[in-house]
C-alpha cells in the first residue's frame, strides 16, 4: 500500500493540517484479462465523451489519492506503457464538497505563474472547465464496489528508460452523484449550473484615465493583507471580509458571500460566481490553453454599498483551492454599488486590478514586498509604469505651423493649377462606365437599387416642397415650390451625370434658406431686384468656389475635425426648429389669436338683433351693424381656431409618427427584413398618412396649403446688369461670404460619405465635386432657382441604402458595419429624373393637398434624427444627466469629466455665436454667419488645446 504524496496533494478546503489517515487498501489481485476489460471500458466511454488532455511526468502515474474509503492503483497490462487507474471518493469538505478531494496531477507552478505571457483577462459565471465531463457508469464488477460520482479524463505522458511513452490515467472524482452500480441508480441532487466565459479587454492604462485615478483612490483605502495562513476558500473569504469591515448602513458580510459565491439551500458546493482570470496560450497546435492560475478576481455588486470596496490577500504559500486555482496566490475581491457609473461598475474597477496580476512580473515583485506599505507602494509604480509604456500618443505643437500646413494640404509633390481636378478627372473618367454597371450586377443589387430610387425620390421630392414653401414665406414668392421642385430634378440628374462622388445628393437647405432670405431683405433695404442681385451673388460665390476647387483648398478640411460638423449639424437642426416654430406662431396669430376682433363684432351684431326684436331700434341701424361687423370680421378674418389646432396636431402628429417607425426596427415586432423596411420609409410614410387624414378625415375644417405662385414664371433670366456700381460690390462681399457656406457643407457631406467606415473603393473627388457644383449653380442663379449642394443626412443615408450591413456586438454594444457598398450612379439618376415627372404630371394635385403643416412637421422629423450619433449633443445631455447612467464610451473612459465638461461648454460658446449671427434681426450681421462658421477650424487648433490637452483632445474630437 502507498500513502498520498502530501507534497503535491494539499487539502485545500479542510484546514491547514492534512487529513487524518484515510481508509485506503490495496485492491484484490485481479487477472490480467480482468484488468484489460476494465481498462477496455473504461477507454470505451471516455472515448463517447470530450476531455480535455495535458502532460505529466511519470512521477504522477503511480500517485495514490486520499478518499473518504479507499484508493485503487490497478497497473494495466502493457510491457512498453505502464499506467494506472485511480478511483476515488475524493475526499472533500462538508461546505466545499464541489472542489473535490481529487485534483488532477500537475506541474508545480513557480508563485508567479508561469505562462502568463499572451494572457488577456477572461471573466467567467460560475467556476467551470472544459476538462470536467460526465459519463453513465458501466456495470459493476467484483473489483469495483466502491461508489463513484464523476469522471475527468486526462491524457498524460511518461518517462520510461529515457523514452516518452503514451499512457493514460483514468482519475475519477465526485463532482457530480454518478455511481459505478447498477444503472437503476439516479442522481441524488440535480442541480443546473450556467456558465459563461466572456472575452474582455485589459485596461489600457496609457488612454483610459479611470485607470490610474482608480488605483491612485482605492488602493489608498483597500484592505491588504499578507500571507494569510488559511487553505480553504470559505476561511479565506471569511477572513477577508471580516477585515474589509465596510462601514455601511445596510450592509452585511452574509450579503456578500450570497453575491460571492453560487451555492444551493443545501450548501453541498460552494463555487466563485464572477470570476476574471487570464488564460495562457501554449503556443503547441491546436492552440491550447490554461488558466493562469496564481490570482484570481472575485466581483460582486451590491444594493446596500454606495461606495467601491477592494481587498487584495496575498497567501502565505501556493494553494490549490479548486480547478482554476490549484497556484493560487493572490486573491483580489471587488465590491462596487448596483447602480454605478458606467467607468466605475464593479467589472470596470475589475479589470484595472486583473490587468496588472495579469503581469508575471508585477506579481514577482509583490511576492518579495515585505510590508504592507512596500506592496502598496509597489501596486503604485507598477500602474504608472504601465501607463507610460500603454501610451502611445504623440506630443504635438500647439498651432499649426504654416510649413507643415502647406506639405499637409498640397502634399510632397510639385503644385500647379488644376492639379487636383485634373487628377480627379482622370481617376473618375477611368471607372465612370462601371458607375452604371455596379447599379445592376451582383447579388440582390436589383433589389437594393428599386428601393433606394424609391426612397431617394420621397427623400428629395418632400423636402424641395417644405423649403419651397419655406423659401416662399421668405421671398414672397419670387422663389417658390414650383422653382425648387424643378431645380431639385435639374441639379440632381446634372450632378449624377457629371459628379465625381456619385453617392452624394444634392440639395437646398436651411442654410441656404436663410441667406435666401438675408439677400431679400437687403435687396428691400437698398431698392434693388431682388432676382438680380440674387443672380450676380450666386455668381461671384460660384467664382470663388472654381478658384478653391483649382488651387486644391478642399484639402484644407483635413483640419477640420468631428466638433465642427457635431456644431454645424446642431446649427442646422436648430434651424429646422425654429422654422417650424415660427410657421405655428404665425398660424396660431393669424387663426386663432386675431378671431378677438371677429368674436366682438359677431358679438355686436347678435346685440342688434336683439334689440331689433324687442323694438328698440330700426331696421336701417341693424343693417349698419351688421354690415360694419362683417366687413370687421373680414379685416380680421374669420374666427378659424380649428385651423390652429389642427396645423398643430398635423405638425406634431408627422413627427411622432416619423419618428415611431423610424425606430421601429428597435421594436420585437414583424420580422427584421420588415423593421428595417417600415424605417426605411419613415419619412414618405409619416407625411402621406398625416395628409391624407389632414385632407379627409378633417375636410370639413379650413387647412393651411402652400401656393404654387402660378403668376410667377417658372424660369426666368435675371436682368444683371440692371445693379447699380455699388450694387455689385455688396454682391461681391455677399458672395465671399455665401462661398464659405457652400465650401463647409459640400466638403463635410463629402468627408462624411468617404469616411473610411464606409469601404468606399473607388476614391474621393472633393475638388471635382466642388467645381461641378460650383457649374450648376451658375446656371440656377441666373434664372432664378434655388442654389444646392451636398446634403445632410441625405447622402449618408443614401449609402447605405445601397450598402450591405452587418451587426455586430461588442462589450455588449450592438453596432452596424458596413460590408460593400455599391457605388452607381442610377439609383440618383432615376429618382430624379422621376422627381422632373412628376413636376408636370402630380402638380397641382395631389402634390398641393399636403398641408404645410405636415411639412413642417417634415422638418421637426428631419431635426430630431440629425441628432442620433451626433456626440455633441449627447455630451449636453450628460450635464443633466446622473453619473450612474453615463454611458461609457471612449471618450468617457479616456477624458476626466471635468474635460468633457469643458470641452462641451467651449462648443456650447461657439453654437451661441454661430447662432446669434444665423439667426439675427439685422440681415447684414446674418450674412456673416458662414465665415463664423469657418472660424471654428482655427480655434478648434489654436485656443481649444490651451485648454485641454492633445490627448484628451484626440478622444474628445476623434473618429472612434
Amino acid at each position: 500500500m502507498t500513502t498520498p504524496d502530501s507534497d503535491s496533494i494539499a487539502d485545500p478546503f479542510g484546514g491547514s493540517d492534512p487529513p487524518s489517515a484515510p481508509l485506503t487498501f490495496r485492491a484484490p489481485p485481479v487477472s490480467n484479462c480482468a484488468k484489460s476489460i476494465i481498462d477496455r471500458k473504461l477507454r470505451k466511454y471516455a472515448s463517447e465523451t470530450s476531455f480535455a488532455t495535458e502532460t505529466a511526468s511519470e512521477s504522477s502515474l503511480e500517485r495514490e489519492v486520499p478518499s473518504r474509503s479507499r484508493v485503487f492503483t490497478v497497473k494495466p497490462v502493457g510491457t512498453r506503457t505502464p499506467g494506472g487507474i485511480v478511483l476515488t471518493n475524493g475526499a472533500s469538505n462538508s461546505n466545499n464538497s464541489n472542489n473535490g478531494g481529487v485534483h488532477r496531477s500537475r506541474r508545480r507552478h513557480d508563485s508567479d505563474a508561469s505562462g502568463s505571457a499572451n494572457s488577456e483577462a477572461t471573466v467567467a459565471s460560475g467556476a467551470n472547465t472544459p476538462r470536467r465531463c460526465h459519463f453513465r457508469r458501466p456495470k459493476s464488477t467484483s473489483e469495483m464496489h466502491q461508489s463513484c460520482t464523476s469522471a475527468t479524463i486526462h491524457s498524460l505522458e511518461s518517462h520510461h528508460n529515457e523514452e516518452r511513452r503514451a499512457s493514460h490515467v483514468y482519475m475519477i472524482d465526485d463532482d457530480s452523484v454518478h455511481e459505478f452500480e447498477d444503472d437503476d441508480d439516479e442522481y441524488d441532487n440535480v442541480t443546473l449550473m450556467y456558465a459563461k466565459h466572456e472575452k474582455i479587454p485589459m485596461k489600457d492604462f496609457g488612454s483610459e484615465i479611470r485607470a490610474t485615478m482608480d488605483i491612485d483612490h482605492l488602493l489608498n483605502k483597500a484592505v491588504l493583507l499578507l500571507d494569510l495562513q488559511e487553505t480553504s476558500l470559505e476561511e479565506i473569504f471569511a477572513k477577508i471580509i471580516h477585515e474589509m469591515d465596510i462601514q455601511e448602513p445596510e450592509f452585511t458580510s452574509e450579503q456578500v458571500r450570497s453575491v460571492l459565491f453560487t451555492q444551493d439551500a443545501g450548501n453541498q458546493f460552494h463555487i466563485l460566481s464572477r470570476t476574471v482570470q487570464s488564460i495562457c496560450t501554449t503556443g503547441s497546435v491546436g492552440g491550447s490553453f490554461d488558466y493562469d492560475q496564481t490570482w484570481i478576481c472575485a466581483l460582486c455588486m451590491l444594493n446596500t454599498v454606495q461606495h467601491r470596496h477592494v481587498a487584495i490577500a496575498r497567501l502565505s504559500h501556493p494553494t490549490n483551492l479548486g480547478r482554476t486555482m490549484q497556484d493560487l496566490r493572490f486573491i483580489i475581491i471587488v465590491i462596487a454599488p448596483s447602480r454605478a457609473k458606467g467607468t466605475k461598475t464593479a467589472l470596470e474597477t475589475t479589470r484595472t486590478f486583473a490587468t496588472l496580476f495579469a503581469d508575471m512580473e508585477i506579481r514577482q515583485r509583490l511576492v518579495m514586498a515585505q510590508s504592507v506599505e512596500q506592496f502598496r507602494s509597489t501596486l503604485l509604480s507598477a500602474a504608472k509604469e504601465l501607463a507610460m509604456d500603454q501610451n502611445q500618443w504623440r506630443e504635438r505643437k500647439s498651432s499649426i505651423h504654416l510649413s507643415h500646413a502647406k506639405e499637409q494640404i498640397f502634399g510632397p509633390e510639385a503644385w500647379y493649377p488644376f492639379r487636383g481636378l485634373k487628377d480627379e478627372f482622370k481617376r473618375r473618367l477611368a471607372i465612370y462606365p462601371s458607375d452604371y454597371l455596379d447599379g445592376i450586377r451582383g447579388h440582390k443589387t436589383v433589389q437594393k437599387l428599386f428601393s433606394t430610387v424609391v426612397f431617394l425620390y420621397f427623400a428629395c421630392l418632400l423636402p424641395a416642397i417644405a423649403f419651397g414653401v419655406l423659401n416662399d414665406d421668405n421671398t414672397k414668392g419670387a422663389i417658390n415650390v414650383r422653382k425648387v421642385i424643378i431645380a431639385q430634378a435639374i441639379g440632381g440628374i446634372f450632378f449624377s451625370l457629371f459628379g465625381g462622388q456619385p453617392m452624394i445628393i444634392l440639395l437646398t437647405t436651411v442654410p441656404l434658406a436663410i441667406y435666401i432670405k438675408v439677400i431679400f431683405k437687403i435687396s428691400q433695404e437698398l431698392g434693388y431686384d431682388f432676382l438680380a442681385m440674387y443672380a450676380c451673388v450666386g455668381l461671384f460665390c460660384q467664382m470663388f468656389l472654381i478658384l478653391y476647387s483649382a488651387t486644391e483648398l478642399c484639402s484644407l478640411m483635413k483640419f477640420a475635425t468631428r466638433s465642427a460638423e457635431e456644431m454645424f449639424s446642431l446649427f442646422i437642426a436648430i434651424a429646422f426648429t425654429v422654422e417650424s416654430i415660427r410657421a405655428i406662431h404665425n398660424s396660431f396669430k393669424k387663426n386663432y389669436n386675431d378671431c378677438d376682433t371677429s368674436a366682438i363684432s359677431m358679438k355686436a351684431a347678435r346685440t342688434a338683433l336683439d334689440a331689433f326684436r324687442n323694438g328698440t331700434t330700426n331696421t336701417d341701424s341693424i343693417v349698419g351693424n351688421i354690415t360694419s361687423s362683417m366687413s370687421i370680421g373680414d379685416t380680421g378674418s374669420l374666427c378659424r381656431r380649428d385651423t390652429s389646432i389642427l396645423y398643430m396636431l398635423l405638425m406634431f402628429g408627422t413627427l411622432w409618427l416619423g419618428l415611431f417607425l423610424y425606430n421601429f426596427r428597435k421594436t420585437p415586432y414583424l420580422t427584421r427584413s420588415r423593421r428595417e423596411w417600415l424605417a426605411d420609409y419613415a419619412l414618405p410614410a409619416s407625411v402621406l398618412i398625416m395628409s391624407f387624414t389632414g385632407s379627409y378625415a378633417f375636410s370639413d375644417i379650413e387647412k393651411d396649403r402652400f401656393n404654387l405662385r402660378f403668376e410667377f414664371p417658372l424660369i426666368q433670366m435675371a436682368d444683371i446688369f440692371s445693379l447699380p456700381p455699388s450694387g455689385y460690390f455688396v454682391c461681391l462681399l455677399l458672395g465671399f461670404s455665401l462661398s464659405f457656406l457652400f465650401f463647409i457643407d459640400q466638403n463635410i457631406t463629402s468627408a462624411i460619405v468617404n469616411n473610411t467606415q464606409n469601404k468606399l473603393k473607388k476614391g474621393t473627388s472633393h475638388n471635382l465635386d466642388l467645381f461641378v457644383v460650383a457649374l450648376l449653380n451658375m446656371f440656377l442663379s441666373v434664372f432664378g432657382l434655388p442654389w444646392m449642394h451636398g446634403a445632410l443626412p441625405h447622402s449618408p443615408l443614401h449609402l447605405r441604402a445601397l450598402a450591405d450591413v452587418e451587426e455586430r456586438v461588442s462589450q455588449g454594444h450592438v453596432h452596424e458595419v458596413i460590408m460593400n457598398v455599391r457605388e452607381t450612379r442610377l439609383a440618383s439618376l432615376i429618382a430624379h429624373v422621376m422627381i422632373l415627372v412628376s413636376m408636370f404630371f402630380l402638380i397641382p394635385y395631389p402634390l398641393q393637398l399636403i398641408p404645410t403643416s405636415v411639412l413642417h412637421g417634415l422638418f421637426l422629423y428631419m431635426a430630431l434624427t440629425s441628432l442620433s450619433g451626433n456626440e455633441m449633443f449627447e455630451r449636453l445631455l450628460l450635464l443633466i444627466t446622473e453619473q450612474q447612467a453615463y454611458p461609457p464610451t471612449h471618450y468617457i473612459r479616456k477624458v476626466p469629466q471635468r474635460k468633457v465638461h469643458l470641452f462641451t461648454a467651449c462648443q456650447l460658446l461657439q453654437l451661441i455665436i454661430l447662432c446669434a449671427f444665423g439667426f439675427s434681426p439685422y440681415p447684414f450681421i446674418e450674412m456673416v454667419f458662414p465665415i463664423v462658421c469657418f472660424f471654428f477650424l482655427p480655434i478648434r487648433h489654436t485656443l481649444i488645446p490651451r485648454l485641454i490637452d492633445y490627448k484628451y483632445l484626440d478622444a474628445l474630437d476623434g473618429r472612434h
